[in-house]
């Protein structure tokens, strides 16, 4: 098994979740889709912030901030 990192640009947002479930409180204070949606598999951070219009290297740090608490 392989340990997740979440700097890696390519973690997909279901294991982001899996392993950090309190990131998705940011999500969903933003009305993002994100968590529980079947894409979730494919899709990373950058996707996201795409998607979504956010400002990437901001949100990372919320969702990082998160994950130190």
């Amino acid at each position: 098994m392989r340990k997740l990192d979440f700097e890696d640009p390519d973690l997909p947002l279901s294991e982001l979740f899996a392993t950090w479930p309190q990131t998705a409180a940011a999500f969903m204070a933003r009305r993002m889709l994100c968590p529980g949606c079947p894409i979730a598999p494919f899709h990373a951070i950058t996707d996201a912030c795409l998607e979504y219009g956010l400002d990437e290297d901001a949100f990372r740090a919320e969702l990082a901030e998160l994950i130190r608490k």
